[in-house]
């Protein structure tokens, strides 16, 4: 344990709310710290404390009444080992501002999300993912954590560690994430491709068609209104009449109204990895951030099914959404990941900014994809019963005793993790 004593830690540049804005913190304190023996003193020495990434998050899984700190003010790493096809980064560091530098050193990630403005640790964190039946989510790249815990001690763990399939969707509930590795490939070019009105019908064959891919609708119509196809630079584009969809002839945005310049470049034009893979541009405001947002991951089988359910309630959907998203994720190993052990269809709601008018919206979505066994993302908005997510996840006990294990007095605690893993 480090010695407790006082700490200085800036409480400048600490978000006071989520990036959406329904979120406002109840911390009763916001730090900064500039080192990691400052951050050790702040953890040992505050009863109660969390991290706050990029605020990406639409619940209070990472709100608390204690102490709220930010790892942004850490030393920025990028140490990549070419032996092992590795890089250790920083926790706080943004995917986007990573994913330059390793293309300059000739490496890429295999996948990235729709935001390259999320930060490392919070996205892991939670399971965020990208798109690619054959990708697993950001987590299922990660090799080894460095994290504060709750006594201040500095804990490194890796593969070969007892638990770490736990440790890595860990909802900041196990302690201060400051440096993650994580597994690296050769760098690649892609090509993106919007296709316009998709039949249902369809939409299997379309999803299994490119790198990654994701289809966008409304929920107004049967059909499915956007493919985004990202597709390897060296492969053809997809012929005219592909799956009966016709090609974009102009750059789109996925909710409507919003201007295209905030997207990634489309239209078959090449580019590396990076600027292709996330929806949205680093250096532009995807939105405003006056959305709420949803996601629920059933098993990929059941893609036609889980959305044949959802059509009884297309009526209440479709007049508080912006858009919905459909991906798949692979399956991997990870305690809490939505995709633990199942090659997973994603169903991503993007609300409007109102949540008295969403949340009986998204009961009524969480009782239609219940024969599913849907495993909400989780950091977005959702109403399951404890008990029954308990059931979905085979290592929620496992993940309740390590919760105790590591932070016996729950310094980590929020008021919905207590909710979801009690002790």
């Amino acid at each position: 344990m480090i010695e407790q004593g006082p700490h200085t830690a800036s409480t400048t540049d600490v978000p006071r709310r989520n990036w959406a804005g329904n979120v406002r913190y109840a911390a009763r304190a916001f730090h900064r710290p500039t080192s990691t023996d400052e951050l050790r003193r702040l953890v040992a020495a505050s009863p109660r404390l969390r991290a706050v990434g990029s605020g990406h998050s639409f619940n209070r899984f990472g709100d608390t009444d204690g102490d709220l700190v930010s790892l942004a003010g850490l030393p920025t790493a990028v140490e990549v080992d070419h032996e092992r096809g590795q890089v250790t980064v920083s926790g706080a560091m943004r995917y986007g501002d990573l994913a330059g530098q390793l293309h300059t050193q000739g490496y890429a990630l295999a996948n990235l999300a729709s935001l390259p403005h999320i930060s490392v640790a919070g996205a892991v964190a939670t399971a965020t993912h990208g798109s690619g039946q054959t990708h697993g989510n950001l987590a299922s790249a990660v090799a080894g954590l460095e994290l504060v815990t709750a006594d201040g001690d500095l804990l490194r763990v890796d593969r070969d560690t007892d638990r770490f399939a736990g440790m890595v969707v860990g909802l900041g509930a196990l302690g201060l994430v400051t440096r993650v590795t994580l597994d690296v490939v050769p760098a690649f070019e892609l090509r993106q491709y919007v296709r316009l009105d998709l039949d249902r019908e369809a939409l299997d064959e379309a999803l299994g068609s490119a790198y990654s891919v994701s289809v966008f609708t409304d929920w107004r119509t049967p059909r499915l209104r956007e493919v985004w196809r990202k597709q390897a630079a060296d492969q053809p584009p997809p012929p005219a009449d592909w799956l009966g969809t016709t090609a974009a002839d102009q750059p789109r945005h996925p909710v409507l109204g919003m201007p295209p310049e905030n997207c990634t470049p489309q239209l078959g034009e090449p580019g590396p990895w990076h600027e292709r893979l996330p929806h949205f541009k680093l250096g532009f405001t995807p939105s405003s951030g006056d959305e709420l947002q949803s996601e629920y991951h059933v098993p990929r089988a059941a893609a036609a099914d889980a959305l044949a359910a959802l059509d009884d309630v297309a009526h209440l959907i479709a007049p508080v959404l912006l858009v919905c998203e459909l991906r798949t994720v692979a399956a991997d190993e990870l305690w809490l990941s939505p995709n633990h052990r199942r090659d997973s269809f994603v169903v991503h709601f993007t609300w409007i900014d109102d949540t008295a008018a969403v949340l009986p919206v998204v009961a009524a979505v969480e009782e239609r994809l219940a024969p599913f066994a849907p495993r909400p993302h989780w950091g977005k908005v959702f109403v399951t019963d404890p008990a029954e997510l308990a059931a979905r996840y085979p290592h929620h006990a496992d993940f309740t005793a390590l919760l105790t294990d590591l932070d016996p007095k729950a310094k980590f605690d929020t008021d919905p993790l207590n909710r979801y893993f009690p002790r």
